[in-house]
């Protein structure tokens, strides 16, 4: 696979399509690799007209580790927020928006159509105000304004989610399979696809530190709420009716922040891409990017 190298970093990418279509920009989300956007909705976009951009977010998949930096101290970053200090940490998510700039540079591609989901989803709006003339149109899925006065995820889930994993590749494997299964939404939840993904995940890039300090990264800037009413762009806002992890009030949020955004509400679906919804996202998509700037 192709590599960018940005902000003194590698970010590895994979593209997907015709190049003289429309650029596509995907974003996944904390800890997920590339493999996160499947080729069923890659191949489907690139159908619709994209030219589809998937990349590995810094200290994930095959793009540049932060090993020298360390586990954070998450207790300690929570503290310099209570003595209204900003936190110290490897980087931050304005870093990972602008890699994420900077392979649409490697790609010498001036503007494109950015969507993101939940961690990546934040970043995708970092990118919607802090590099506003690279984006034709913004999608943002089953993400957040990182608001503390938003309803906060399922303890149980968070508990279960974020508790330690084993290394060994099969324990591994069935146990994201499980928690992948609690955060699903109403439909049915594929175990032998989601066996797959996870095995294929496994195999390319087994890293969870890396989730740590991306965790880390999402306290700073905190709240994007009061920032992200400057987006211009045609904005889409797709949340799950389901998502234990970001409720659809922080969805309804982002929606009536960003002016002129649609809010697309789907039944049933929570913290993932259902197959069965993956045609309906598609289309949105399709026609949000259809869409002219104000």
């Amino acid at each position: 696979m192709p590599k960018a190298y940005v902000n003194n970093i590698k970010i590895e990418y994979e593209t997907i399509g015709d190049p003289n279509s429309k650029p596509l920009l995907l974003i996944a989300g904390l800890g997920s690799q590339l493999l996160a956007w499947s080729d069923e909705f890659c191949d489907k976009f690139a159908e619709n007209g994209f030219f589809v951009i998937r990349f590995d977010n810094r200290d994930v998949g095959l793009s540049t580790k932060f090993e020298e930096a360390g586990i954070p101290d998450m207790m300690e970053i929570a503290a310099a927020y209570t003595r209204g200090e900003i936190p110290r940490l490897p980087y931050t998510l304005e870093a990972m928006a602008d890699d994420a700039i900077g392979v649409l540079d490697a790609l010498n591609i001036e503007k494109a159509h950015i969507c993101g989901a939940s961690m990546g989803g934040l970043i995708a709006q970092i990118i919607g105000y802090r590099h506003p003339s690279r984006v034709l149109s913004l999608t943002v899925i089953i993400s957040t304004t990182g608001n503390p006065a938003l309803p906060q995820a399922k303890p149980e889930v968070m508990a279960q989610f974020f508790a330690p994993v084993p290394a060994e590749r099969e324990a591994y494997i069935e146990e994201m399979v499980k928690r992948d299964s609690l955060i699903y939404g109403k439909f049915e939840y594929d175990e032998v696809q989601g066996r797959e993904y996870r095995t294929k995940e496994y195999d390319r890039s087994y890293y969870p530190e890396g989730i740590a300090r991306q965790m880390a990264a999402m306290a700073v800037p905190g709240n994007i709420q009061p920032l992200i009413s400057s987006i211009k762009a045609p904005t889409l806002v797709i949340h799950g009716k389901e998502d234990p992890f970001n409720s659809v009030e922080a969805g309804k949020e982002i929606a009536s922040t960003i002016p002129g955004a649609e809010l697309l509400l789907v039944d049933g679906m929570g913290h993932s891409f259902p197959r069965e919804v993956i045609p309906r996202i598609v289309k949105a998509l399709v026609e949000n990017s259809n869409k002219r700037r104000n």
